[in-house]
Parts: C-alpha cells; structure tokens; sequence
C-alpha cells in the first residue's frame, strides 16, 4: 500500500498548496474536495508564503555574488598586511627599526612571525593596528616602510573593510528573510495536512484504490511506494487480467 508524505522543501511545500488552489480555480467550487474556508486560507497563505521564499532566494543570491567579489579583496588586503609585518621584521632583525617599536603596532618583539589573519575578524583588527602603528612610529620620526608602503596597504585595507561591511549586512538580511521563511513552514505543513485529509477523506470510497489514488494526486498528494510493492502490485494486475 502506497503511503504519502509531506513536502519537505519550501518548493515542494509551494507545489502542493498551488495544485489544490488550481483546483479552486478550474472547479466548481461545490465538487471541491476542499472546503471553500481552507481554500481561501490556502490562498491568503500562499500569496505570503511565496513572497517570502523569493525574498529569502534574492537575499541569498546577493550575498553570495557579492561574497565572491569579497573574497578577493580579502585575499589581496591579507597578502599585503603579511607583507608588511614581514618587512617589518626583517627591518628588525637589520636593525633599521628598534624592536621596541613592534609595540606600536600590537606586535610581540621578540616575535619574528606573521600573526594569525585566517579570519576575517583577525585580518580587521591586524590591519587597523598596522595602520595606526605606522602612523605612530613615523611621526616620532622612524623611516617609513616601503614594498609596500603603508598608503598602499591602507587602500587595499579600507577596500576590504568596505566590502567586509557590506557582507555583514548582506548576511544580516539573509538570516532575517530566513527566520521569517522558516516561521511560516509550520503553517504551511498544517496547511498541507488539513487539505490532504479533506480530499483522501473526499474519494476514500472511490473505486479501485488506484483510482483513489490518481483522483487524490490530481489535488497534488504525493504518495510513494516501498521498495518492490509498485512492481508487485503490477504484476498482480496483469495475473488478473
């Protein structure tokens, strides 16, 4: 015996009401296997539950086409703040820079390595303090550091800082239409459940069950076969016949 199952995708979900709404549609409205309550509910929902989805798919859409473009400049502002601390270090060790003057930019002295800007939150804080630390050191009259330049490293800091900005707010906007798409799929699975118990509860006399069967899936109820019962089941037929 066949057995349905409930959407469980928002798509599927969207499918399953918009077929019983197009029953609503192209039927008289006193052979619908609905009642004319639960289609209007039906439809008020669907127009909501739609807007949603689609709203929560362009949020998402944005946020990764403009995550590829950030990921760029994440690449380049990490590639020239590492940079830079290594020159910087290797003015150390030549004695062109006092190590003490490390401290200006939050760096160890003694510490030779590239701090950890794996994230992006590393990458914001170490090229603030970088920026700031030079600007200190220079205007007590140090050397500035060349190859790169802070003013080159600072352009590509502050594209990043822009981008990194953005991003934040892009995925801000998609976790939002997330959370409201996803707290109407309860409703919409209630919804989905009442109508499907109307229209098997409509045909439950229908005869043969197929029948039953294919006038329920003309209202878009999904139902699935177990492994080996839809061949059985035609091959019982042909015995019949």
């Amino acid at each position: 015996m066949p057995y349905r199952r409930l959407p469980n995708t928002d798509q599927a979900r969207i499918r399953a009401l918009k077929a019983v709404v197009q029953k609503g549609e192209t039927n008289d409205i006193y052979n619908l296997a609905v009642t004319l309550k639960t289609l209007t509910e039906v439809r008020n929902f669907l127009v909501r539950f739609e807007a949603a989805q689609t709203y929560y798919a362009e949020c998402y859409e944005r946020q990764v086409a403009a995550g590829r473009k950030h990921q760029a400049n994440v690449k380049t502002a990490r590639l020239y703040i590492s940079h830079f601390i290594q020159v910087l270090n290797l003015a150390v060790i030549r004695n062109e820079v006092r190590s003490s003057h490390k401290n200006y930019y939050g760096l160890i002295p003694e510490d030779m390595n590239v701090p950890d800007l794996s994230t992006e939150q590393a990458l914001a804080k170490w090229g603030r303090q970088i920026i700031e630390g030079e600007r200190k050191r220079t205007s007590g009259g140090g050397i500035p550091i060349y190859t790169p330049t802070i003013a080159k490293v600072k352009v590509h800091y502050d594209i990043f800082m822009d981008s990194y900005g953005k991003q934040k707010n892009l995925q801000t906007l998609t976790t939002r239409s997330l959370e409201q798409l996803s707290s109407m799929r309860a409703a919409a699975d209630e919804l989905v459940l009442d109508c499907w118990n109307q229209i098997e509860k409509r045909f439950e006399e229908a005869a043969p069950n197929e029948k039953r069967l294919n006038l329920c899936r003309d209202y878009g109820v999904i139902y699935y076969y177990r492994t080996g019962e839809r061949q059985h089941s035609d091959d019982e037929r042909s015995l019949v016949v």
